[in-house]
C-alpha cells in the first residue's frame, strides 16, 4: 500500500474542526463509494488522512471561552448584511448552502431541512440547542463543552488526528505541479500535504502563508469602549438594560428627516451624525463601556466618537419632556407634596446613576423639580455623552478584524487564487461581525465548505498527473494513528516535543527561526 496522503488543517479551535470534520467524512465517503464500486482503494482515497495542527495543549479552547463558557454557537437568521466584506460572505454562505443540501444528511431532503446548513450539520452530529433573544442560539446544555465534544465525536469518528503542542511555523507552496505543500514546525521539522486549510486566526495566518498574499493588518475588534472616564469611574460595575448610540462629529450634521424618524427634534446633534445604535447590556467599568451593546459598536468606534447612554430606550427623545411631565403628575398625587428630583428617578435608575445624572444635568436632587427642568433632564436621560478614547480591555476583544483580503480567495471553494490546494477560512480571512452568533456561524461554514472542498480535490487527484508526480506524502507517521504506518514518531498528543528519526533537518529562516 502507498504511503499516505495527508490534508493539513492548521488550527484546531471552530473553523479548523469544522473543516477536519468535513474532509473526514468526504474522503470516508469517497472511499466507501470506490469500496462499493469494486475498485481498489489502497494508496487512493483510503490512504488519506485529515490531521489537525494545534499550537496548544488541546483543541478547542477558543470555542470554550465564548458566550461566558456557553458558546452562542450560530444565530436563527444570519444574513449578509450581518458582516464585513457582506458581498463576499453572502457568495460564500450561497456556495456553503448548496453543498450542505448536497452532503449534510438532514438538508437533502426538504422536509428535514433547517434554515441554514450550519444547523442541520450539528443537528446530524447530534447537538441540541435552544433559542434566545435576537435569535441567538446555545446548546441545550448551556454549556461550550457540548458543541467541542460533539465536534471531537465526530473528529474521531471521521479518522481524524489531533496534534497539539504542534505549531506550524510556515506553510511552503509545491515547487512543482504534483508536488506536495511543505509544512515547518516551529521544532524545526517539516512535513508535507497534498492539501492545507489555515484556520488560524489572522495575526497567525500572515506569518503562515505565502509571501505576497493580499492581507489586511489584523486589528483586536469586539470588545469594550474606552471614554473619558469621568462618569464610568463612579458607576464601575453597575449594568443597565438600555442602549448606546455612537454618534460621529460631521459638519454636514443629520438631515432633517432622519433626525425626525429617529426621534430627535430639530436642534438636537448639530454637527454629528448616528453612526449606530445598540440595545442590550450596558456595563460601566472604570474606563468607560463593556457589555454587549459596546462590543457591537466597537466595530465601529473610533477616537473623537461620541457614546450616548440611553436610560429610557422605550421613550423617543422628543417624547422624553412629556414622560417625565407625566411621571412628576403622577408622583405628586401618590406623595401629596411636590416632587424633588430624587424622587423623579428613585425607581427608574440606581442610585448611583441617579447621581451622575443629576450632576451631569446641574440639577439638585433634594430640590423640586421646578418649571421647564424636565427638558433639561430629558437630554441627560436619553443620552449621557461618554467621549470615545478607544478600545478598552484588549483582553475581552472576542475577535481580530483583518486577515487575508477577501479578492485573493476563491468564493466557491476559500481556496487561495494561484495556490491549488491551499485553503483559508474562518478568523484568518478579513470578515466579522457583531456579537449573536454570527461570527461562529462564519467560522462553521466556512471550514465547512473548504473541507469538502479540500477533499473534492485531493479525491480528483487519485490517478491523475498530479498523483503520477512526487509522492504526495506525511515526512512522518503518527504513533497509535489507524491510518498511520509503523514507525517511532511522536504520538498525537505531544508531537511537537518527540522529533523523528525520518523528519527532514531544519533550515533557519530570514528571521533566524527554524
Amino acid at each position: 500500500m502507498g504511503e499516505a496522503k495527508t490534508i493539513a488543517v492548521i488550527g484546531g479551535g471552530a473553523s479548523g474542526l469544522a473543516a477536519a470534520v468535513a474532509a473526514g467524512e468526504a474522503l470516508r465517503d469517497l472511499e466507501g463509494a470506490a469500496g462499493a464500486a469494486g475498485e481498489v482503494v489502497e494508496g487512493d482515497a483510503g490512504a488519506t488522512r485529515v490531521v489537525v495542527y494545534e499550537a496548544s495543549d488541546r483543541v478547542g479552547r477558543s470555542i470554550l471561552a465564548t458566550g461566558n463558557g456557553r458558546c452562542n454557537f450560530s444565530n436563527a437568521r444570519p444574513g449578509e448584511g450581518d458582516y464585513r466584506n457582506a458581498a463576499f460572505v453572502g457568495r460564500v454562505l450561497a456556495a456553503f448552502e448548496g453543498e450542505a443540501h448536497r452532503r449534510v444528511p438532514s438538508q437533502v431532503k426538504a422536509g428535514t431541512a433547517y434554515p441554514s446548513g450550519v444547523l442541520g450539520f450539528f443537528f446530524d452530529h447530534g447537538l441540541m440547542w435552544r433559542e434566545e433573544g435576537e435569535g441567538r442560539l446555545y446548546p441545550l446544555a448551556n454549556k461550550a463543552t457540548s458543541v467541542l465534544d460533539c465536534l471531537r465525536a465526530a473528529c474521531a469518528a471521521a479518522g481524524v488526528e489531533e496534534r497539539v503542542e504542534c505549531e506550524v511555523a510556515a506553510v511552503e507552496p509545491p515547487r512543482a505541479e504534483g508536488e506536495p505543500f511543505t509544512l515547518r514546525l516551529a521544532d524545526g521539522r517539516f512535513e508535507r500535504a497534498c492539501a492545507v486549510i489555515v484556520a488560524a486566526g489572522g495575526t497567525v495566518a500572515r506569518e503562515l502563508l505565502p509571501k505576497g498574499t493580499s492581507f489586511s493588518e489584523p486589528e483586536l475588534t469586539l470588545g469594550p469602549l474606552s471614554t473619558d472616564p469621568r462618569w464610568p469611574r463612579r458607576l464601575d460595575n453597575i449594568r443597565v438594560r438600555g442602549a448606546l448610540e455612537l454618534w460621529r462629529p460631521d459638519s454636514r450634521g443629520m438631515d432633517g428627516r432622519a433626525l425626525s424618524d429617529g426621534g430627535y427634534p430639530m436642534g438636537t446633534h448639530e454637527g454629528e451624525r448616528l453612526l449606530s445604535r445598540e440595545g442590550g447590556e450596558v456595563m460601566f467599568r472604570k474606563y468607560g463601556v463593556s457589555g454587549i451593546a459596546a462590543f457591537n459598536l466597537s466595530r465601529l468606534a473610533e477616537p473623537g466618537d461620541v457614546l450616548a447612554v440611553d436610560f429610557v430606550p422605550w421613550v423617543r427623545l422628543c417624547d422624553m419632556e412629556a414622560f417625565l411631565n407625566r411621571r412628576r403628575k403622577l408622583l405628586r398625587a401618590s406623595l401629596g407634596r411636590e416632587v424633588t428630583w430624587d424622587d423623579m428617578l428613585r425607581g427608574m435608575v440606581l442610585s448611583p446613576v441617579a447621581d451622575v445624572l443629576l450632576e451631569a444635568a446641574a440639577l439638585d436632587g433634594a430640590r423640586p423639580v421646578a418649571k421647564g427642568e424636565t427638558a433639561v433632564m430629558a437630554p441627560v436621560l436619553k443620552g449621557l455623552r461618554l467621549p470615545v478614547t478607544g478600545l478598552g480591555d484588549v483582553r475581552q476583544c472576542q475577535v481580530h478584524r483583518g486577515g487575508v483580503n477577501v479578492r485573493a480567495v476563491d468564493e466557491r471553494t476559500c481556496e487561495l487564487h494561484g495556490v491549488p490546494g491551499l485553503y483559508v477560512v474562518g478568523e484568518a480571512l478579513d470578515v466579522d461581525a457583531a456579537c449573536g452568533g454570527f461570527n461562529l456561524h462564519w467560522a462553521w461554514a466556512s471550514g465547512l465548505l473548504a473541507g469538502w472542498s479540500a477533499a473534492e480535490a485531493v479525491g480528483e487527484s487519485f490517478g491523475s498527473e498530479r498523483g503520477k508526480g512526487a509522492s504526495c506524502t506525511n515526512s512522518i507517521e503518527v504513533q497509535g494513528s489507524s491510518r498511520a504506518a509503523d514507525g517511532d514518531s511522536c504520538t498525537s498528543m505531544n508531537c511537537a516535543r518527540t522529533p523523528s528519526p525520518r523528519s527532514e533537518p531544519a533550515r533557519p529562516n530570514k528571521r533566524g527561526r527554524a
